[in-house]
């Protein structure tokens, strides 16, 4: 019958009620991690004798983990895309998290996990900029707003409940998109052990009875189809408003330690996961041309008016604009094997062409500051360093940036999504009408950086050159002006 009310997904209805012991505490419940961590457990549930249930904890005191809860923490992904010249369409239920907390109003909920016997591993994708360090969370007694916080007394709990057992550490698994990732975690908890003046034999507990593995991942993950929610809706017998879609591809390079194959079997799963002594390669190579290439075209392509990855590369202007500067100004910089790079670009490119994902530059904006500091400058510095001249594309990526962050252009409002502090210093300084004193002050807030960019040889000169020009004659014609008045 058309217009049938469809009920709600839960476990019941999708026979999957089987109770899995809790052996995975996962800070971030959001797209990524549902399509990437999660849909990875669920499949060594289903294909290998791992057997391990997830909570979710939510990291923000405004997350949605309740959504979760009312269908029973199960969702529908979507994974499409094109696999060697072949199109995959699937859809799965994924059945892997047992319980979602919320630790702001829940708190006794999430203290109770360090007492899981099967506990074994902490997954997290809190963004870029949540591996930090918060000065202000100076007391021991929760909740914390800080990511690393929660996780240094989630491991203090542990540690006292079964008496430091060599045996109850953990295995911390981060996703956040940092070098090092794992490492930054650890020496932030040992911070924090510090200032909450914990016993010194935790902080060796820390050290020695816990594995810190730093990883790299990478797959695209739209998440919910906003656009097109009916088509996916139509596809279902079920009501699902945390679907999720992704597409096909999967990476996740996860360094050793601690012989990681046998406690958790991802050799045993047709997936590109791979456990390795040096992930450095594989992370160089996906930050600077993956997510560069997000991060670069960002805001060019949003000035242009373009809303999707997918409209932005296939557009004439924006999709060589891309395609030159990682070409010409970031492959160079990377030493790497130049025939490798310009296969893993091209892959990168069919990729953000996939038909079926809509992935919003509104999305890729979040934090988007502390994302081309850690993407796209060190491939500029590196440019300079090597040619002792400016990469022309990169320069106009990054006064693009700095142009969006004025936060309209023409009628327009632009999608900002990022720390308040950042937000706010840009209205200041976007409050002179010079454009020299524009890029003066935008380069040299080491804040935004961790570097005085005005010390790069002609880089202020540029950027105000490209911020006049952007103003006055739009992205494209702007584009061209500025490289020919550099030519």
């Amino acid at each position: 019958m058309e217009n049938q009310i469809k009920q709600k997904l839960n476990r019941e209805l999708n026979n999957s009620q089987e109770k899995l012991p809790i052996k995975i505490v996962q800070f971030g419940g959001g797209n990524f991690m549902r399509g990437f961590t999660d849909y990875v457990i669920d499949k060594l549930n289903k294909e290998t004798d791992f057997k391990g249930g997830i909570v979710n904890v939510q990291p923000t005191p405004n997350g949605s983990v309740h959504k979760l809860e009312e269908q029973d923490n199960l969702y529908t992904l979507f994974t499409r895309g094109i696999k060697k010249g072949e199109i995959h369409d699937d859809k799965q239920v994924i059945s892997a998290i047992q319980k979602s907390i919320n630790p702001y109003a829940n708190y006794d909920e999430f203290l109770a996990l360090a007492k899981e016997e099967e506990l074994e591993f902490v997954f997290s994708n809190t963004t870029e900029t949540g591996i930090a360090f918060d000065e202000t969370e100076t007391s021991y007694e929760g909740p914390h707003k800080n990511f690393p916080a929660k996780v240094a007394v989630l491991l203090h709990e542990r540690f006292k409940h079964f008496n430091g057992a060599e045996d109850k550490g953990l295995r911390i698994i981060p996703c956040e998109l940092i070098e090092n990732n794992a490492f930054a975690l650890r020496d932030i908890i040992i911070k924090y052990a510090q200032l909450w003046n914990l016993e010194e034999s935790f902080v060796q507990w820390i050290n020695q009875n816990n594995y810190f593995h730093n990883t790299l991942v990478d797959r695209i993950v739209p998440g919910y189809p906003k656009d097109d929610v009916e088509s996916y809706e139509d596809q279902l017998d079920y009501e699902d408003q945390m679907m999720v879609v992704s597409e096909c591809f999967l990476l996740f390079v996860i360094e050793e330690a601690g012989n990681l194959n046998e406690r958790i079997p991802f050799n045993k799963i047709n997936e590109q996961i791979l456990v390795v002594d040096d992930i450095q390669p594989y992370r160089l190579r996906k930050v600077r041309i993956l997510n560069g290439g997000h991060t670069l075209m960002l805001a060019p392509a949003v000035l242009s008016g373009k809303e999707t990855v997918k409209e932005s590369i296939d557009d004439a202007f924006i999709g060589k604009f891309l395609s030159e500067t990682i070409f010409n100004e970031v492959n160079p910089t990377l030493g790497l094997d130049e025939t490798e790079l310009k296969d893993f670009a091209e892959e990168v490119f069919d990729r953000f062409r996939n038909p079926f994902i809509k992935h919003y530059q509104a999305s890729i904006a979040l934090y988007f500051v502390s994302k081309f500091k850690v993407r796209i400058l060190p491939s500029l510095l590196g440019y300079v360093e090597i040619n002792k001249k400016l990469p022309l594309n990169l320069v106009f990526s990054l006064a693009s940036l700095i142009r969006f962050y004025q936060g309209s252009f023409g009628e327009k409002a632009l999608p900002i999504n990022d720390e308040e502090a950042i937000v706010a210093k840009f209205k200041e300084i976007w409050a002179n009408e010079d454009y020299g004193k524009v890029a003066e002050l935008s380069l040299s807030e080491t804040t935004f950086w961790d570097t005085d960019l005005t010390q790069v040889e002609g880089l202020k000169d540029a950027v105000a050159k490209a911020l006049c020009e952007i103003d006055h004659n739009g992205v494209e014609t702007a584009y061209h002006n500025f490289i020919q008045f550099y030519s």
